[in-house]
């Protein structure tokens, strides 16, 4: 691609750099705690923020009991479709705004956006409305060139990466609402993600029956057989930690127990207990063989023990992302401009967490992940307290992706 459109496209960027900052400090301002997940406001938001750049977002409302079934309280996914020149790919930018809770130990506020030191602090500012203003702003860039082009972009908006994606991105698919050629979703700046890890989420409910703590022989204590579970689900992390992936970037299958509640007071034998369990899965793991090897280790812990009964329910399985013929395209345009903005090499390679990028993957759609962040998911606080993205990270994402945008669109 010609040098000085190159030049005008990074320039156009710088100029409208503050215009950027400011559009993100809107998307994080606006709360998505998920849960309880009541999204569709702040997709309602965004909508109205990008017409005043002439663009209609499709507003796509998962229907409300089928959310409410899930464990949300509203999501509505948006699509902006920009079409182009016939004969060219179209190439979706995908970013979610759903987010954990703040949780405590701020010393800024989580939803304030507010700017310290060269860095916009709040909650998803890395992890990922920071890439609703990378995407918005490489299109706008792309667009003011004014140049000839072929092709589509699509940007899709979605809400519930953090349930799963499946009334996200995997909604959208399923509904035929989409179809790209190629996605780029939402990522960091120093890296390219083309697999991650697969993810099965299990929630346990042990039931035993409740009694007088003064007088335990007449109840079954549900607590321990609890404890039966824990002891043969953290007994495996050894056996786990042998078992090692290809992929660079990725290590070894994890297992832990993120949440237990149970119990009706102190002095009560527990006659319910319920826990959610997370075990990742290496792309090289098959997801269905581990499912059924994990739900054997929690019945067998408590096979045997008289008044105890198991109730297993799977709340995710999610799959791994590979990479797929066109995936090396991405990557190839992504490390060329990478290399030129940032002045180093960004490698690509693999990751243990898991994304919406694989619901593209498994309909047999080139996905990789990169957008604004830092290095390293903790140098950012992504879901923790004081999580915050580097404005500059967002400015030299910004250029990367719109580069790459105008390799795949540009009518040479």
């Amino acid at each position: 691609m010609d040098k000085q459109v190159q030049e005008r496209l990074l320039a156009w960027i710088d100029e409208h750099f503050d215009e950027e900052v400011g559009f993100l400090q809107q998307v994080v301002r606006i709360p998505t705690d998920t849960p309880p997940g009541d999204n569709a406001p702040h997709a309602e938001a965004v909508a109205g923020m990008l017409t005043q750049y002439g663009w209609t977002a499709e507003k796509h409302a998962v229907p409300e009991q089928a959310v409410r079934d899930y464990g949300m309280e509203s999501i509505t996914n948006l699509v902006v479709r920009r079409p182009y020149g016939a004969g060219g790919p179209t190439l979706a930018l995908n970013a979610h705004g759903d987010v954990v809770p703040p949780g405590e130990g701020w010393s800024k506020p989580p939803y304030g956006a507010e700017i310290h030191d060269g860095a916009v602090y709040g909650r998803a500012t890395a992890v990922s409305k920071g890439d609703f203003a990378t995407y918005v702003f490489a299109v706008r860039a792309l667009e003011a060139l004014g140049l000839s082009l072929k092709g589509a972009l699509e940007l899709h908006f979605t809400y519930d990466e953090e349930f799963g994606g499946l009334l996200g991105p995997g909604w959208l698919l399923e509904q035929g609402l989409t179809r790209p050629d190629y996605v780029i979703a939402a990522g960091f700046s120093y890296n390219i993600v083309t697999a991650h890890n697969a993810c099965l989420q299990l929630e346990i409910t042990v039931q035993g029956k409740a009694g007088h703590g003064a007088m335990p022989e007449t109840a079954v204590d549900a607590l321990q057989a609890a404890t039966r579970i824990l002891n043969a689900i953290y007994g495996q992390l050894p056996d786990l930690k042998k078992i090692k992936s290809q992929v660079p970037g990725i290590d070894s299958p994890t297992m832990l127990v993120g949440r237990i509640d149970g119990g009706t007071n102190t002095n009560v034998v527990p006659g319910k207990v319920v826990m959610k369990m997370d075990r990742r899965m290496i792309p090289e793991e098959d997801p269905v063989a581990v499912e059924a090897q994990v739900r054997k280790l929690v019945e067998d812990a408590v096979a045997g023990m008289p008044g105890i009964r198991l109730e297993i329910r799977r709340l995710l399985l999610s799959h791994a992302l590979r990479p797929l013929p066109g995936s090396d395209k991405l990557v190839a345009s992504l490390q060329r401009h990478g290399r030129a903005i940032l002045g180093e090499d960004i490698p690509a390679q693999g990751t243990p967490l898991y994304a919406d990028a694989r619901l593209y993957g498994e309909r047999g759609i080139p996905a990789v992940l990169y957008g604004a962040g830092p290095r390293t998911v903790p140098e950012s606080n992504a879901k923790k307290a004081d999580e915050h993205l580097q404005l500059e990270d967002l400015r030299k994402a910004t250029k990367v992706v719109a580069l790459t945008l105008l390799d795949f669109l540009a009518d040479k």
